[in-house]
C-alpha cells in the first residue's frame, strides 16, 4: 500500500468499515510512514469533532444562538476563539457590539464543525478562509445567513451575516429621509440616463437604500439588470447576477454583457477599480441610468475619489447625475427615553441651544431591558445629498477642486450630513452623542 492509497481509506479505517486484510496494510503503511500517521491524528480528531457537531446538545446550543440573535435583532453574530480554548460569542445590535456568551473549550470545535456543516464549507480546512451560506426559518420568517470563517492566532473564527427581507426592501419612504431629500432623490433616479452614487462605509446601509431606489423604479415597462456580490435579495421583475471570479465573471465582465441585453437600469453592487468605473460610465453616458456605491467619507469625496481613479473630468462631468453619502445612527429607545432640558456638551457640538431645546422635544434613553440597557433600540439613516445642477457640472469639467465644489454646492442648499443628524436630534430621534459618535469618521 502507498501512502495515496491509504489516504484515502484513513476514515474508513477510523469508523471500522475495512475488512482484516485492509485493516492490517494500512496499519503497516502507518507503522512506517510518519506523514500518513499526521494525517491520521488529524482525521481522527475531524472525526471527532464531525461527531461532536451532531450530538443535540450542541445542535440545539447553535440553534439558539442563532434564533437569540433573530430575536435581539442582532445583524451579524461573531465567534472568536479565545486564550484557554474558549469561544466567544457576541452580537451586533444596532451597530454595536455586546457580549452573549463563551462556550466552553469541550463544545468549542463542536459548534465550529457545526456551523460549517449548515454553511456548507469544507469541514476539512481550518486553515484557510472560507465562505458559506444557509437558510434559516424562525417564527414564519424566511432569513439567509451569510457565514465567513478566518484563521486566527487562537483558532478559526466565525461571522453569521443575518439577512433580513423585511429590513431590507422597505421602500425610501422608510429610510428616514426628510421631504427635501427624499424628493430630491427621486427626481434623480428617475432619470433616464446618467449615473447615481450611494457612498458609505460597509454597514452603513448602502445596500437598503439601493434596494429601496430599485424598489422605486422598478415597474413593467423598466429592464433592471444588476451585477452584486453576492446577490443578497431577489426582487421581481429585476435581472439579478452574481460575480464568478474563478469563472472570469467579473464586475466589468458582466456590464460589458448588460450592453448586449438592452437594459434601461443597470446596478453595479460595488466599483472597485477602473475599468469597472470606465464601463459603468460609458454605460451612464449611452442612455442608461447606472446605480453604483463607492466607499468615501463624503457626498463630494466620490468626485474626488472617480479622479483618483483616472476617470477625466469631463467623463465625471457628463455623466454623473448626483451622490449621496450616509451612515446609521442608533435611535433613541422609545420605552425609557425621557426629555433633555440642559444643553451638553455633545448638543453644543451640534450648535443646538437652550431655545431649541425649548422648541423642539430632544430626548435620551436611560437604559431598559426593551433595548439591552443601551438607550437605544433600531437604527435611522443621516444623510447628505449632492446634486450635480449646470453649475457643479461646469466645475467638475474645468477640474475644480473639492474645496470649492463642496462652497459652491453650500451655497446652492447643499446640506453637509452633520445638519441632517442636527435635525434628527432635534426630532427626538436619535441622541447628539450617538450622532457625534458616528460624525467622527467624517470630519
Amino acid at each position: 500500500m502507498n501512502c495515496e492509497q491509504a489516504r484515502t481509506e484513513i476514515i474508513a479505517y477510523l469508523k471500522g468499515e475495512l475488512t482484516e486484510d485492509q485493516k492490517t496494510k494500512i496499519e503497516e503503511h502507518l507503522a512506517r510512514c510518519p506523514a500518513c500517521r499526521h494525517e491520521l491524528e488529524g482525521a481522527r480528531r475531524l472525526l471527532s469533532w464531525t461527531e461532536a457537531a451532531s450530538e443535540q446538545a450542541i445542535v440545539k446550543k447553535v440553534e439558539d444562538i442563532i434564533d437569540n440573535a433573530i430575536k435581539s435583532k442582532a445583524s451579524d453574530i461573531h465567534f472568536e476563539g479565545q486564550r484557554g480554548n474558549t469561544l466567544r460569542v457576541r452580537y451586533r445590535i444596532d451597530g454595536v457590539l455586546h457580549d452573549v456568551m463563551s462556550i466552553d473549550p469541550t463544545e468549542r470545535m463542536g459548534v465550529i464543525m457545526r456551523i460549517k456543516m449548515m454553511a456548507d464549507v469544507d469541514t476539512s480546512v481550518v486553515s484557510a478562509p472560507q465562505d458559506g451560506r444557509m437558510p434559516w426559518k424562525f417564527d414564519c420568517q424566511d432569513y439567509d445567513i451569510r457565514v465567513a470563517f478566518c484563521p486566527f492566532v487562537y483558532g478559526e473564527g466565525i461571522v453569521m451575516r443575518i439577512l433580513d427581507k423585511s429590513v431590507v426592501l422597505i421602500g425610501l419612504e422608510k429610510i428616514y429621509l426628510y421631504p427635501d431629500h427624499l424628493q430630491a432623490l427621486k427626481e434623480l433616479v428617475h432619470q433616464p440616463t446618467g449615473m447615481f452614487i450611494n457612498a458609505g462605509p460597509t454597514g452603513s446601509g448602502k445596500t437598503t437604500t439601493l434596494y429601496s431606489i430599485l424598489m422605486e423604479i422598478n415597474n413593467p415597462g423598466t429592464k433592471i439588470m444588476t451585477i452584486e456580490d453576492p446577490v443578497e435579495y431577489i426582487l421581481k421583475g429585476v435581472n439579478h447576477s452574481q460575480i464568478h471570479k474563478k469563472a472570469g465573471y467579473t464586475f466589468a465582465s458582466a456590464i460589458r454583457s448588460f450592453f448586449r441585453h438592452d437594459p434601461d437600469v443597470i446596478m453595479v453592487g460595488e466599483m472597485r477599480c477602473f475599468e469597472d468605473v470606465a464601463l459603468a460610465m460609458e454605460a451612464a453616458i449611452t442612455g442608461h441610468l447606472v446605480l453604483s456605491t463607492l466607499h468615501t467619507n463624503d457626498a463630494i469625496g466620490v468626485i474626488q475619489r472617480l479622479r483618483d481613479m483616472e476617470v477625466e473630468n469631463y467623463v465625471i462631468s457628463a455623466a454623473l447625475l448626483g451622490a449621496m453619502n450616509q451612515r446609521l445612527v442608533r435611535r433613541v429607545c422609545s420605552e425609557c427615553k425621557e426629555r433633555v432640558l440642559e444643553v451638553t456638551p455633545a448638543l453644543r457640538a451640534l450648535k443646538i441651544t437652550e431655545d431649541d431645546l425649548k422648541a423642539h422635544e430632544v430626548f435620551i434613553g436611560k437604559g431598559c431591558d426593551k433595548c439591552h440597557n443601551t438607550g437605544y433600540k433600531g437604527r435611522a439613516g443621516i444623510y447628505e445629498l449632492l446634486v450635480i445642477d449646470r453649475h457643479l457640472r461646469e466645475m467638475i469639467g474645468e477640474g475644480v477642486p473639492s474645496e470649492e465644489l463642496l462652497k459652491a454646492a453650500i451655497e446652492n442648499g447643499f446640506m453637509p450630513m452633520r445638519d441632517d443628524a442636527r435635525r434628527k436630534v432635534l426630532d427626538g430621534i436619535t441622541t447628539a452623542e450617538e450622532s457625534l459618535r458616528v460624525l467622527a469618521f467624517t470630519d
